[in-house]
This record gives C-alpha cells, structure tokens and sequence, in this order.
C-alpha cells in the first residue's frame, strides 16, 4: 500500500479544520479508495481512514497506523499506552495523545 499526499486537492477541507478545530497540521493522503486524513494539535494526533467501497482490513488499519508513527509523529512525545481506535466497517478514527508540556 502506498499513501500519496493530495492535501492540495482538498484545501477547502484543510482550511475548514485548521478554522474549526484545535490542529495545526492537517494532511490528506490516498491509497485507491482509501483516504486518510492527519491532523496534528498540540494535544494529540489523529488519523482518519475512510474507505466508501468495502470495509477497511486491519493489514491496512497497521500499516496507515504505522507509517504516520514512523514518519509524522515524534514517538517520544505520545502516550501509547493511552492510543484509542474507534472502528466502524468504513470508517477509522485513532486518537494519539501527546505528553503535555
């Protein structure tokens, strides 16, 4: 699976969350059918993974999971024993404390 950053195609999405919400960074990336957006604020992550054809795989869920851990977030500033996933068929949401400052 690779992810591919299309944040540039979703900039009405991108302003609206960094408006509304507490976050930062807001990043969105596509793997087919699958998007996943990522948004960093000063408290937590998170990752949104969206598939509206067929239900997401945990294959899938671990490797999206994975590659933002390795590549976007600082490990040693989360709490990983505090990681929630809240899973739906098309739908996954996994919330990433950060150690408060």
């Amino acid at each position: 699976m690779r992810l591919i950053n299309v944040t540039g195609s979703h900039r009405e999405l991108v302003t609206n969350q960094l408006k509304s919400t507490d976050a930062t960074l807001v990043e969105v990336y596509s793997a087919g059918n699958t998007d996943v957006v990522f948004t960093s604020a000063p408290r937590h992550h998170e990752i949104l993974i969206t598939n509206k054809y067929r239900a997401l795989q945990d294959k899938e869920i671990d490797t999206i999971r994975d590659f933002f851990l390795r590549r976007k977030i600082n490990i040693k500033e989360t709490k990983h024993d505090l990681i929630q996933t809240i899973t739906t068929p098309n739908l996954i949401e996994i919330s990433i404390p950060r150690h408060i400052q």
